[in-house]
């Protein structure tokens, strides 16, 4: 993307049919095709900005994903063209605002879970002015509202809903259903707690893939042709009786019908993927209830919260409450809070659709409330971050790295350790130079150790005597042994890495060793290395229920096909 004074410039890529309709257009109106696109647009966002959100108008190759995205090998053919969007800042932003993301998808994201929000505006734009088609796009009812675009997504995630999925939305089923003929309309916490999940399962975590898309293709092709495509349409934008019975039909459909739904597919398993937006609903979740307890929403605010998952303690070691003041007619954070935003002095995180603004200190004239003095340093290696990574990073601060659980079963399946660089631990003078020596000599000795394995493994496994011995030659040499295993061990899936010499922290929070009085320079760091460290634990955590969810529901799908 690049920037004038005028206009920013960026690319999009849409079909070729769409090319040649903007073609149309542009010869009707003897227009540039730059001038066209941006007048095309700017009437797109302004009928747009004009509608309920849920009104807003997609087109369908947008749901569809169509053109499919880029090949993986670089002689596949491409079933787009590139187009050159040049227009103001603020129109394209305007334009990113009005239109279509799909569950769990992100403008910035792996490419099975990327939107596209300018092809999406562009694209429909282009058909209101000049409809077109091809081969795949012949006979689909081509402009579709935003719910029921959605609700096609939702009939595509249901036709290929994974065991996970289906075991969390049936446990949700049943709470509304319990509750939808009773006076006590309201149920209990752990109820609430799985229609919060279900919720954030299918309007924010969904996971995508290929298969999905075609799913989505087969019942547009079901639903969106011929002479009941508008009322189909209409259906699932009103969300009424038929669209509940058939999103439930499609969601325990038997195994021929599902067999029917998912044509054009492979038999692949998605029980992992499955496992892993189960996963992601329960962690967004967690983090809501993160953000009540701290800003004194919870009911009981204790000195302590267990986050699960991944499944460790945050310890609020003073009175830091957060605050989420009421915002200007603008939108914006009030003063005083802005100014101490501006100024470092405090971190600001989305909050129910308000912003929140930590870590603050009570006192006794308005706002009641000040920042905690000298937190600069521990704030500082949040600079960068997004507003929705602001939550994770103070959770960061505040977990206890070496919190005694009181039963084994309360433990974590994962490790949570901060393990510092042996070098920097010395350098912060919190070792000795005999124990960073000892880190050293314990983290060769480890690698030598996977060396030797790997050696042993790719022996037995009937590796090329030239092979092994240049190997073998290599041990002890990380840089060469990590190239030549990294060409000889390619089918393992993984690659050889050299352990590090750590030193695992002793200390409980960030926030309590800046309580401490320690050094601006080592909060700093361990603000940095905590943030870093709780992130790839998330990872861990999330990639863990993904493998567990496979083996534990994929066998029992293989078995019931064998049966059938």
């Amino acid at each position: 993307m690049s920037v004038n004074r005028e206009y920013t410039e960026t690319n999009i890529r849409i079909p070729y049919c769409a090319y040649d309709a903007l073609a149309a257009v542009m010869a009707r109106q003897g227009a540039s095709r730059d001038a066209t696109v941006r007048r095309l647009l700017a009437e797109h966002v302004e009928r747009q900005e004009q509608e309920h959100h849920e009104d807003r108008l997609t087109h369908i190759s947008t749901v569809l994903r169509y053109p499919h995205p880029p090949p993986r090998w670089r002689k596949e053919p491409r079933q787009d063209r590139p187009l050159r969007l040049r227009a103001s800042a603020g129109l394209l932003e305007r334009a990113r605002a009005v239109s279509l993301l799909l569950p769990g998808q992100y403008e910035r994201a792996f490419r099975d879970y990327q939107g596209r929000v300018l092809t999406d505006a562009v694209v429909t734009a282009i058909a209101v002015a000049e409809p077109f088609t091809d081969e795949f796009l012949d006979g689909l009812l081509p402009l579709l509202r935003h719910r029921a675009a959605r609700n096609l997504w939702r009939l595509a995630t249901a036709g290929l809903c994974t065991g996970p999925e289906l075991e969390l939305l049936d446990a949700a089923e049943e709470v509304r259903q319990a509750t939808a003929w009773t006076s006590d309309t309201v149920p209990d916490e752990d109820g609430q707690r799985l229609l919060r999940l279900a919720t954030a399962l299918e309007e924010d975590v969904a996971w995508h893939s290929p298969a999905r898309f075609q799913v989505a293709a087969n019942f547009a092709r079901d639903l969106l042709t011929g002479p009941q495509a508008e009322d189909s349409e209409r259906m699932m934008q009103e969300e009424g009786e038929a669209w509940d019975e058939l999103h439930q039909d499609t969601l325990h459909a038997d195994l021929e019908h599902r067999a029917y739904l998912k044509r054009g597919t492979t038999d692949y398993d998605w029980s992992g993927r499955g496992g892993a937006a189960v996963w992601r609903a329960e962690r967004q979740v967690a983090l809501q209830d993160f953000e009540d307890w701290l800003t004194g929403r919870t009911p009981t605010v204790t000195t302590e919260y267990a986050v699960q998952p991944p499944g460790w303690v945050l310890s609020r070691a003073a009175d830091w409450p957060a605050v989420a003041p009421n915002l200007t007619p603008t939108g914006r954070l009030p003063q005083p809070y802005a100014a101490w935003a501006d100024e470092g002095r405090v971190l600001v995180f989305l909050y129910r659709n308000r912003q929140a603004v930590w870590p603050l200190r009570r006192r006794s004239h308005p706002p009641g409330f000040e920042p905690v003095p000298g937190a600069e340093a521990l704030l500082a290696a949040a600079d960068g971050l997004r507003p929705e990574q602001i939550t994770g990073y103070i959770e960061a601060l505040l977990i206890d790295w070496n919190h005694d659980f009181d039963t084994e079963e309360e433990v974590p399946d994962l490790r949570l350790a901060l393990d510092i660089p042996a070098s920097r631990a010395y350098d912060f003078g919190l070792i000795s130079a005999e124990e960073r020596q000892r880190a050293m000599a314990e983290a060769r000795a480890a690698t030598l150790k996977d060396m030797d394995i790997l050696i042993d493994l790719l022996t037995q496994s009937g590796t090329d005597e030239e092979d092994l011995q240049q190997l073998t030659e290599a041990r002890g040499n990380v840089r060469q042994f990590t190239a030549v295993a990294a060409r000889l061990a390619s089918w393992s899936g993984s690659r050889f890495r050299a352990h590090k010499a750590t030193w695992r922290w002793p200390g409980r929070s960030v926030a309590d060793e800046f309580l401490a009085g320690a050094s601006a320079g080592l909060v700093r760091w361990l603000a940095t290395a905590a943030h870093a460290q709780s992130s790839l634990i998330v990872e861990q955590a999330m990639q863990r229920a993904a493998s567990d969810a496979f083996d534990r529901y994929a066998p029992r799908e293989r078995s019931a096909r064998r049966r059938v």
